[in-house]
């Protein structure tokens, strides 16, 4: 990819302890780092594990700011908190199953732990929005499975033309 940064790119960690600022957002700061590249973080938010926040901020940065993609971090386990894949569900217009499919894949090579994992990735009209687990080594590992795949699919669906073929 150039060096030219056109992707619009929100990032919205779901953390009790980080909206009430008990806790260091540190997986954000790692999304922030390792999409540089790809574009510019335009929104960035940190939020409690809230259902009805979750989505109204998913929807106004889709519908309102038009973002080309939102990465989420956080609220993607199995505790009673942990609400950030249904919130995400009830945004989301089509699933893309394999950017998750492949975080977990990859991530199973490393930990049992990734099968619990729930997140979820797939598309709002023209955003695409991914779930990351919450850790910064879980984020790092996830992200970097799907960052080279990112550029081609946020490019279709700015509507780019050419072919899919290598």
């Amino acid at each position: 990819m150039s060096s030219e940064r056109h992707f619009r790119i929100g990032v919205l960690t779901l953390s009790d302890k980080g909206a009430r600022g008990e806790r260091v957002d540190e997986s954000g700061e790692v999304i922030k780092q390792m999409v540089d590249d790809l574009g510019d973080v335009c929104r960035y938010q940190v939020i409690p594990d809230d259902f009805a926040r979750i989505v109204e901020t998913l929807s106004g940065w889709v519908d309102e700011e038009r973002l080309d993609l939102i990465l989420t971090t956080g609220g993607t386990g199995m505790t009673p908190r942990d609400v950030t894949p249904e919130a995400t569900a009830t945004v989301l217009e089509r699933l893309v199953p394999g950017i998750a499919e492949a975080m977990r894949a990859e991530s199973l090579k490393k930990t049992p732990h990734a099968m619990l994992s729930r997140g979820l990735a797939g598309l709002r009209g023209s955003t695409l929005i991914v779930n990351l687990p919450g850790s910064p080594r879980a984020v790092r590992e996830n992200l970097a499975v799907i960052l080279p795949a990112l550029p081609h699919g946020l490019a279709k669906l700015k509507g780019d033309p050419s072919d899919c073929a290598i």
